[in-house]
């Protein structure tokens, strides 16, 4: 492991500069940070930048499942469910601490879109195609047994419900383990640093990108024989910059997620269900860390992507949908504890609605040589980073003299936190670390959270806890170790980057974050030497974050 901090970014940064790299990736999403790691195992030396946080865009934003595209067979797109459902499996294997089976009820009812027969088929097909282990395959289950497993189903018009597997995953952490695996093996890596404008050789050909620090205002040029725009939702804007935004561009639409406590909905089981409404949506329900979470939307979406709305038709739209399928007391918007909303970017088709658009993934090549890729989904992010690789290796070792090209390594590559010997390593190593964590002096279930969250890196975050004992801080230990953790090793800048994506608290632990915002912008505030504008800006962006999870119990939009 190698250390991932303020001091490494500069020194990366510079190094960017003054090398001279084969590869410069635009975006630190999961996109460009698996297509970061796999250019630099196949011998390219890459650098790697993102105008914000790592994850901060699409990444962070997702439904939080590296899931096999059971949806794309309504689609009848049989090579996405195989490919989707195959690169599932590798995820799993390569970050198991970051990736958890699941099981998924799929509820049929009375006139509803799916019956016994058509969903028995589907899935039967799904776990063919997906390559699914046979002890994770599906299973059907009669209505009594389904209010058996799930008695919060609404049991009026129920015929049954079918089982699978699905994997609940961290998408940020996933991002974060990839990014500091890529790292390791040599990729340089700066957050914060936006890309202003691109350059040229003699020919016209794209070699390296403009940009400005956004932490210390600094400007400066990187080179590259080749650059790969992977910005997500800013993808045309970088093709914008390079004069070649025509043909097919994107097409945005939202996805808006709602955390409650586990209390006021207390499902036990995953739920895959289609709304009661009549327009053929799919929803997600799914239990984690003591919270429920359920969405979303898919909606035309043409603002700023940064931070795109939740407005109170978008809340009115997913409680009414769970109200509507589960014998609980209804939920309103007060129950609300945060929410989340992103935007996928998806390669435009004239004439579909914004659900029927395919997530497949698209290349773009510029006659000026800038490679530019988008579409596709979180789960399919290693064989994107393949094909586009595998396409700017050729393209390299036929322009340049004593470069050969190598197939893709990242198959069985563990990232980092990931146990070496996948998911049965990983299993053995919970419980040893669990007990390294009590012997710390954390509780189980504090140890199993973070054994969970840093996989095979977390003795690295025990050690935080022994120099917490020493620190003047308002922080536990628990939480002191997380955010040194994440400032030594993670690149946390800002400490939003620690509560929102690092740590998740300003999603599933809304009132512990609540409870140590001020401490960590404190602690991050002597760690970085602020000054009180500084520091005061910092805590603004926190309480800004908290508005946007918050106002639409008041407003009409956030």
């Amino acid at each position: 492991m190698t250390e991932l901090n303020y001091e490494t970014r500069l020194t990366d940064l510079n190094k960017m500069q003054t090398e001279d790299l084969d590869l410069l990736v635009i975006g630190g999403g999961i996109t460009g940070a698996g297509i970061a790691l796999d250019a630099q195992t196949r011998g390219l030396k890459t650098g790697l930048v993102e105008m914000r946080d790592f994850a901060s865009g699409t990444s962070s934003r997702s439904t939080k499942l590296v899931h096999g595209g059971l949806r794309y067979l309504k689609q009848f797109a049989i090579h996405e469910v195989a490919e989707v459902g195959t690169e599932r499996a590798i995820v799993y294997e390569n970050a198991p601490h970051v990736t958890t089976p699941l099981k998924m009820m799929l509820p049929f009812y009375a006139g509803g879109t799916f019956g016994s027969f058509t969903t028995a088929i589907g899935l039967d097909v799904y776990d063919r195609l997906a390559h699914v282990r046979k002890s994770e395959r599906k299973f059907m289950l009669n209505k009594e047994a389904s209010l058996a497993r799930e008695p919060y189903l609404k049991a009026a018009g129920l015929k049954g419900t079918g089982v699978y597997v699905e994997y609940r995953t961290d998408d940020a952490r996933l991002v974060m383990e990839t990014i500091k695996k890529g790292h390791e093996e040599g990729v340089y890596l700066a957050n914060y640093v936006r890309v202003t404008g691109l350059t040229y050789d003699a020919n016209g050909q794209v070699n390296g990108a403009e940009f400005v620090d956004q932490i210390t205002g600094e400007t400066g040029t990187i080179h590259a024989k080749r650059v790969i725009n992977s910005a997500g939702p800013w993808v045309d804007e970088i093709r914008k910059m390079d004069g070649s935004d025509t043909g097919k561009h994107l097409h945005l639409t939202k996805g808006v997620h709602l955390v409650v406590d586990h209390d006021k909905f207390p499902v036990t089981n995953a739920v895959y269900f289609d709304t009661p409404f009549g327009d053929k949506r799919m929803m997600f329900v799914i239990p984690r860390e003591g919270k429920t979470y359920f969405g979303t939307t898919d909606t035309t979406y043409e603002a700023d992507p940064k931070e795109p709305n939740v407005t109170a038709e978008d809340v009115r739209y997913i409680v009414d949908a769970v109200n509507g399928m589960f014998d609980i007391d209804p939920l309103t918007p007060d129950d609300i504890e945060s929410a989340w909303s992103g935007v996928r970017p998806l390669i435009q088709e004239e004439g579909k609605d914004p659900s029927e658009i395919s997530r497949k993934d698209e290349i773009f090549h510029s006659d000026s040589g800038l490679y530019s890729i988008a579409g596709g989904k979180l789960t399919g992010y290693r064989k994107m980073a393949e094909k586009i690789v595998n396409r700017v290796l050729k393209d390299i070792v036929a322009t340049y003299p004593g470069y050969t090209y190598t197939g893709t390594k990242t198959e069985h590559l563990p990232l980092s936190g990931g146990d070496p010997k996948g998911s049965d390593g990983f299993k053995v190593f919970i419980y040893g670390a669990v007990e390294r964590g009590e012997a710390k002096g954390l509780s189980k279930a504090q140890a199993e959270k973070l054994v969970h969250r840093y996989g095979d890196n977390v003795d690295a975050v025990y050690r935080y806890l022994d120099k917490a004992q020493a620190a003047e801080t308002d922080l536990a230990p628990v939480d002191y170790a997380q955010l040194h953790y994440g400032l030594d090793e993670e690149l946390v800048m800002h400490p939003i980057d620690y509560l929102l994506r690092r740590s998740s608290q300003m999603l599933f632990d809304f009132q512990h974050m609540l409870a140590v915002k001020d401490a960590v912008v404190a602690e991050m505030a002597r760690y970085f030497g602020w000054d009180e504008a500084t520091k005061a800006k910092m805590a603004q962006e926190v309480d800004d974050q908290i508005a946007i999870r918050q106002q639409f119990k008041e407003k009409t939009t956030i």
